[in-house]
């Protein structure tokens, strides 16, 4: 036998060797709070890759997340679109092309509200009306010839009777353009587009025969176009000229305002128009027959003939 000491010897020697082993209470305790550790430190990384799958699993496969979801051009099936949700395309009412013209006869008189026979019927916008009238009022040959309308009435004190003078001649020439001015609002805007007419004039062209050419520029004094291009009676251009009249009693003299003075002023206006729509329908006729001619004559022949 060994002796005691010997014996206590080793036994001190082999737990000195030999690592403590903890007890099992206190192993649960260090897993417990390592995984304490691991989750507060994956909680937040795992709601945000939760919250992103519930994202893609909600928007439409369409969009091509996942290449499960990937459509196939081959064979991709077009959408059903409800027809009402497509807009309508704008009508011819409100077209964003300007149907006004420069256009002068003899290259002088403005001709800017004839429509061409080769040209779309486009109705006019109510801003294309306004720039129509604004257009002609201001045009310098309309000026020059209210200018010269209140020469010709200064000459013996004449309709409008303002008298003599450098003053009355500026009246003259004032009351003439806003004479112009009225009408041309009131039957080209205000009417116009409370009637849905169409205030130019649309020229037959030299495809019809003249006899049939003259009758209609005369017969456009009472028929005018709709908006929708039929025929009417010229509702706007009547009123227009009647109220233009009428209103010119504001500011003419007194002594001019007499039912006769008011009955020729409606027949020079009446006139006016018919002569205006058989120059339109007649007068590019003139220019196209003539200016070659009379450019051979004082500029000699083109090269082409020579």
């Amino acid at each position: 036998m060994m002796p005691m000491c010997g014996l206590e010897h080793s036994r001190r020697e082999l737990t000195r060797q030999v690592p403590h082993c903890k007890s099992e209470s206190e192993s649960h305790s260090g897993f417990r709070s390592a995984k304490s550790v691991v989750v507060r430190l994956a909680c937040p990384h795992l709601r945000v890759l939760a919250c992103s799958t519930a994202l893609v699993g909600w928007l439409p496969g369409s969009l091509g997340l996942c290449a499960e979801n990937t459509p196939n051009p081959a064979t991709a099936i077009a959408p059903l679109v409800n027809p009402k949700l497509i807009p309508l395309l704008p009508s011819k009412r409100f077209s964003s092309i300007n149907p006004l013209t420069d256009h002068r006869l003899v290259g002088v008189m403005p001709d800017f509200g004839t429509v061409q026979p080769a040209e779309s019927h486009v109705p006019l916008t109510l801003k294309q009306k306004w720039d129509l009238v604004i257009k002609g009022t201001i045009d310098p040959f309309n000026l020059v010839n209210s200018a010269m309308t209140a020469a010709f009435a200064q000459k013996g004190n004449q309709t409008p009777k303002y008298g003599e003078g450098r003053v009355a001649y500026g009246e003259r020439f004032g009351a003439a353009v806003a004479d112009g001015a009225s009408q041309s609002v009131l039957g080209g805007v205000v009417f116009a587009q409370m009637l849905h007419q169409d205030p130019r004039y649309f020229r037959l062209g030299p495809g019809a025969g003249i006899l049939h050419r003259a009758l209609y520029s005369v017969s456009r004094l009472m028929i005018v176009r709709t908006e929708a291009g039929k025929n009417t009676f010229n509702s706007s251009g009547m009123l227009g000229i009647v109220g233009g009249i009428g209103m010119s009693n504001l500011y003419y003299p007194s002594v001019s305002i007499r039912s006769r003075v008011m009955a020729e002023r409606l027949s020079t206006s009446f006139t006016g128009v018919v002569s205006g729509r058989v120059m339109a329908e007649f007068v590019p006729d003139l220019e196209k027959f003539f200016f070659p001619r009379l450019k051979s004559m004082f500029f000699g022949k083109p090269a082409s003939q020579n």
